[in-house]
């Protein structure tokens, strides 16, 4: 007992002298001599106080920015501008088993294109599922540009749950966008091209085989998955549709979508031709598409659409005749379409204008309403006069790109690509406020919730798109820049810097923490990827393994500190499939899984269970082992796997080594067992002394500490029953088993009675 109590006191004694000479070595310099030494301003020391969350507590907001080229989602705090997450999304993601066990594969093949896997994917635009306008904290999307998908995540555990794969696109960069009670999930094409799959025509053809489109997701929020059967798209001009916005207030039912390109031009530089770039911005204005979602629903449920490569396209005629579909010119080359959070205007910025343009909804349909257009495009579309759809145009500087609204009325933000600086400016009385500059050439801003009917002001993050100078040189490719800029004040204050290196992330949302309820362990059995129980788990005592030709199917189950089984025997050829439960209760017990040089991996949260299969393909010897450290055993977490060549029998029977144990070993780890129960009472005693109950993580440590107890009843059996036949061996190994139990549940129980202690438990009666 003596290796289980006074160790740790005396590190704890010696760790105090140390403490003891570092606090004087502290109290030796003062704030202002750290100033100095560090060339710090008073300024500098208020940003730092505005970031700062000290340890222990949490931020306010929560950030889910797209991880660009890394097809992944980053998941960050506000105002610390910690790294919280990294959550597989289109790519696999090793440290989260995605892609590698079977349930994570089985999502990542509903992204499969034409028969094949995508490795990777270009995530850009998040959007947070929402009701009546605001932020649930339900559901996250994202899109991928590169292969034209969307993604669903469950922000109750946070894992992607769904990807499909739009049918009639190449690709598409204005997704993903959601409606305000989240009826439908919408996402623009990008670069024009025939929708009918596998389908070549010369690009000589663009202006009448080459299509754009918006497409409508029909997310069922009750299965959480998006309902394929019932999503549509609106066949578009090709035109380079972008990014997209839903109406809110007065506006709902209606979707805005920008678009450049609109000169429909076709480049060739390698055959002497101007390229893109030229042809693209020739005209002085794009197209605004405004488009009827909600009566385009009823027109393809009334067999309106026709139907490409499976999926319903209401054609342009009947989007124009059914009087769904209008085009409002706007600034050349837009990138952001932002209705305000009263919905009765829209904001568009042109990356070739010095302006933002504020158009009216009102202004709109009232034009829709009169038959006032000035004139049709080339596909029959009417146009809306700009100057009959404008409120007013506001010049703000060299860029403009996006806009994102404060809690204040009339307050928006636009980023500023060319300036390099983020606009502060009052949109009712259109008027510039405020300039900021960042670092450098930034893409999209994010306000609090600034796409809401609600914005919650306080914070913007400046999504730059070079970061240069900023951060310790790292070779070429530097990370991107997250600047952190206080919007509380009637002047903007830059704050933080934040280095990524995932990816580019394009664009980000923050919801407030308080909104997010993500659960801290699954029922035990929980296939994460479906929600529901996998008919494959196994409580303990259940597990087994059985042989069926060269199939091998193990059901077995991980907890602290060791598998079952801890031997699985193969011959080479061999399928194995092993389903795996974590029984743990505590919250951040997780468990891994790999065998070595089988390129296996799984992630098991508390109660989770996953598959994972594989061909033992060679002969040999192979340990299998936890890859999460869990406990003070965790190196001890492993078994072998053992592949015998086919046909191999033994040819000697060998006892298992092992130690060899006496009666006065028995008795020693008796009185270890002894010890630590009086340490376990004592700590028991102190935790239902005070309201416990009332901190739902200590109940939950309690559960699974008395779980843990609760296994030294069949452990203590046998050690007696070996110990009566005086099998020395077998009494002691499983007498320290106890202690394992008892170890283990002590671990826990003395972090409850840390928590109890630091966050003020009252005593009871």
């Amino acid at each position: 007992m003596s290796t289980f109590v006074v160790k740790p006191t005396v590190l704890l004694v010696a760790a105090g002298i140390g403490l003891g000479a570092a606090s004087t070595a502290w109290s030796a310099e003062s704030l202002q001599d750290v100033l100095k030494r560090r060339g710090l301003s008073q300024q500098d020391v208020l940003a730092a106080a505005k970031t700062y969350v000290p340890t222990g507590k949490r931020d306010e907001f929560v950030v889910f920015s797209s991880g660009g080229q890394s097809g992944q989602v980053i998941v960050y705090g506000i105002p610390s501008m910690r790294i919280l997450k990294y959550i597989g999304v289109f790519t696999p993601e090793p440290w989260q088993g995605y892609g590698f066990d079977e349930e994570s594969k089985m999502v990542l093949r509903g992204g499969r294109i034409d028969g094949r896997d995508m490795t990777w994917g270009d995530t850009h635009h998040p959007a947070i599922s929402e009701t009546n306008g605001q932020y649930d904290g339900q559901f996250l999307f994202i899109n991928d540009k590169a292969n034209p998908r969307i993604a669903v995540l469950d922000l109750r555990d946070f894992e992607t749950k769904q990807i499909v794969v739009n049918p009639i696109y190449k690709s598409e960069h204005g997704g993903a966008f959601v409606t305000t009670n989240t009826e439908y999930v919408f996402e623009a094409a990008q670069y024009p091209a025939p929708l009918e799959n596998q389908k070549f025509y010369p690009l000589e053809e663009m202006n009448d085989k080459y299509r754009g489109g918006m497409t409508y997701w029909k997310f069922d929020r009750k299965e959480g998955r998006i309902n394929v059967k019932e999503s549509f798209s609106v066949e578009l001009p090709p035109y380079w549709q972008d990014l997209s916005d839903a109406g809110k207030g007065p506006s709902e039912g209606w979707s805005f979508t920008n678009s450049f390109c609109s000169e429909r031009y076709v480049g060739g530089i390698e055959k002497g031709r101007p390229p893109y770039e030229a042809g693209c911005s020739a005209k002085d204005t794009d197209y605004l598409h405004v488009i009827n979602w909600k009566k385009a629903v009823e027109l393809v449920a009334a067999g309106k659409a026709k139907t490409i490569n499976n999926h319903k396209v209401l054609p342009i005629d009947v989007a124009v005749k059914e009087g769904i579909l209008f085009l409002v010119p706007e600034p050349k080359s837009p990138h952001g379409v932002d209705v305000t959070p009263d919905g009765k205007l829209i904001i568009v910025a042109g990356k070739l204008d010095t302006h933002v343009s504020v158009f009216s909804f009102e202004k709109i349909m009232a034009a829709i309403k009169a038959g006032k257009f000035e004139s049709k495009d080339p596909y029959g579309i009417p146009i809306i006069g700009m100057k009959d759809a404008l409120d007013k145009q506001v010049q703000l500087g060299l860029g403009p790109l996006h806009t994102q609204y404060d809690s204040k009325p009339c307050i928006a933000y636009t980023s500023l690509y060319v300036d390099s600086q983020v606009a502060k400016w009052d949109y009712c009385q259109g008027k510039v406020l405020d300039k900021l500059s960042v670092h450098y050439n930034i893409g999209h801003l994010m306000t609090m919730e600034g796409d809401t009917v609600s914005p919650k002001g306080r914070y913007l993050v400046a999504l730059n798109k070079l970061a240069i100078d900023r951060f310790v040189p790292v070779g070429p490719l530097h990370p991107q820049n997250h600047q952190l800029i206080d919007i509380s004040n009637d002047k903007m204050q830059l704050l933080y810097d934040m280095p990524l290196p995932l990816g580019e992330p394009h664009y980000a949302v923050a919801i407030e923490a308080a909104k997010l309820k993500p659960a801290v362990r699954y029922k035990v059995g929980t296939d994460s990827r479906t929600g529901l129980l996998s008919p494959d788990y196994v409580r303990a005592g259940e597990e087994v393994t059985t042989k069926t030709g060269n199939k091998i199917v193990v059901k077995g189950t991980l907890i602290r500190s060791h598998f079952t089984p801890e031997t699985i025997e193969a011959e080479v050829g061999d399928e194995i499939t092993l389903h795996l439960t974590n029984l743990e209760r505590a919250q951040d017990e997780t468990h891994g899984f790999t065998v070595s040089t089988y390129n296996v991996h799984a992630s098991l949260e508390p109660g989770k269970t996953v598959t994972v299969k594989f061909k033992a393909d060679k002969e040999g010897v192979y340990p299998y082992y936890c890859t999460e450290f869990c406990s003070a055993l965790h190196l001890e977490m492993m078994g072998y796997l053992l592949v015998k060549p086919k046909g191999w029998k033994p040819t000697k029977t060998a006892a298992v080594a092992q130690a060899v144990y006496t009666e006065a070993d028995y008795k020693a780890t008796l009185k270890k067992v002894a010890d630590t129960q009086a340490v376990i009472d004592s700590v028991v005693g102190f935790i239902t002394s005070v309201n416990y109950k009332d901190f739902p993580d200590v109940v939950a440590m309690v559960e699974d500490a008395t779980d843990q107890l609760g296994k030294i009843p069949e452990a203590k059996a046998k050690a007696e029953a070996a110990a009566a036949k005086k099998d020395w061996d077998q009494a002691n190994l499983w007498a320290e088993q106890i202690w394992q139990y008892q170890v283990k549940a002590a671990d826990l129980g003395l972090r409850a009675k840390t928590y109890l202690e630091q966050n003020n438990a009252k005593k009871v009666q």
